[in-house]
Formats: structure tokens, sequence, C-alpha cells
């Protein structure tokens, strides 16, 4: 499949984490090799990167990190994929980009956690973050869900858009408010020139977040497909229902 004009070449897919709510799943398995209906997170998330086509993946490694690189072995061999290797210390979400981007370049880049799970829409996710990125404007684009149809999510929202999200619109943090009316979907493109003045060392995405707000450059855009988050063993069967009531596998 030939790629989309103004595709984004180069991502990250953050499979580091411990998984701790996971349980004892998370003891024997990484998260990103959990199984729903039989394929495993991260093989999903490669499919979707490569269906946009991305030529540059990396995935970073820290908990049970020889069984995901076991697991990516024939992709690493063929140049497909690319090892982060956090072994030594967990840089949590900013600290392993921040890493990575000596592999990444300095184009924008998507960044998508390990634990998402999602069914395209119309036009497709990644390529509608791709078309409406505009780097003239943004530094971040989240991919944003409503609060209340983000299956495998209890909290209370993210962010709240300015405007209508399906444009895309700045978005800022909920901050003292109840509740948001959107969250993140754990899908990003990102200027990687935001990262230059940030620390070595283990920090959150988030504070990439907040410095793009602070600019004003920080906008979301509203998926039109289906999303789920699977962080806990509950989780995986409420996202294999769903799945099956798609008719999907």
């Amino acid at each position: 499949m030939s790629a989309p004009q103004n595709a984004i070449k180069n991502a990250m897919v953050l499979a580091a984490g411990k998984g701790t709510r996971m349980g004892a799943i998370s003891d024997t398995t990484p998260k990103p090799l959990v199984r729903v209906a039989g394929v495993p997170l991260l093989d999903r998330i490669l499919a979707h990167l490569w269906k946009v086509g991305c030529e540059k993946i990396v995935v970073n490694v820290h908990h049970l990190a020889d069984q995901i690189e076991s697991h990516l072995a024939p992709l690493v061999a063929e140049g497909h994929v690319a090892i982060s290797d956090e072994r030594d210390a967990l840089l949590e979400t900013g600290g392993g980009v921040k890493k990575a981007l000596p592999m990444l370049g300095r184009d924008p880049i998507y960044v998508i956690n390990s634990d998402a799970l999602w069914v395209d829409g119309t036009g497709g996710t990644l390529t509608r973050l791709a078309q409406v990125f505009d780097p003239k404007r943004m530094d971040v684009l989240l991919l944003l869900v409503p609060t209340a149809e983000a299956l495998g999510y209890h909290g209370a929202g993210d962010f709240i858009p300015d405007g209508d999200p399906s444009g895309p619109t700045p978005i800022r943090f909920r901050g003292s408010a109840a509740s948001a009316p959107v969250m993140f979907g754990g899908i990003q493109l990102v200027n990687p020139a935001l990262y230059d003045d940030m620390p070595e060392g283990r920090w959150s995405n988030v504070e990439i977040f907040r410095k793009a707000e602070k600019a004003g450059r920080l906008f979301g855009l509203l998926h039109t497909g289906h999303w789920m988050h699977v962080g806990t063993p509950e989780a995986i069967k409420a996202a294999e229902d769903k799945l099956a009531s798609l008719r999907l596998g």
C-alpha cells in the first residue's frame, strides 16, 4: 500500500512500563505483548503504523525487556524496528522519548502508548492526525476520545477544547474543573524540538503537553472510530467483547 503524501515517517511506541495494573499477568508477560483476541497489543500498533507508511519505528524496553526484544527480533533484523534500551533505568514517557530522539530525527513523530487499542473511523486515525498537523500553529497534536465513550478508562477526562475538536482545536488541561469532555487517547504527533531543553532522565510527557499549552500550541483532534484502553485484566475482556461486537479480531 502506498503511503499518504503527507505521511509521518517516524514513530515511537512506549513499551517500557511495568504494567502494574495488569496484576499477575505482568509478572510473566510485558503489557505490550498482552494478547487481545489473540493479537499482541504491540503488533496491532505496528500494523497501524506500517499501514500509513512509517519507515522507522522505535520501541523502548525495560520491564521483561528480553521478551519484547525476542518478539521484535525479526523486525529489528529487517530494519523495520529499532530498540531503545531502558533496562538500566525506566525513564517514563518523556525521558523515554528524549533518549530515543537520536534515532527518530527532527521531523514530527508519532508517539503511541502501548496500551491503546483503536479501530479506525473514516479516514484512518493516524492519517487524520497527519493531515491536520500544522507545524506553523502546533507543537503537539493529541488524539482525543470522548470521556464518556472511552472503554477501559475510568477517569474524569483530561482536556477542555477551546473549539470544535473535530477541527482540530486548541485544548487546555482540565485543571480545577471536576471533569472534562475528552481524554487523551494515547496517540500524539509531536515536534521533537520540544525536547531539546528538557532534562535527561525520568519524567513524563505531560511536561511537554504543558509546555505546548503555555505557548498556545497544544491541539487536539477527536477520534472518529472506536477506542479502548487495555490496562487491566478486566479491560482485556471488555476490549475482546467490543471487537467481537464489531466483528473484528
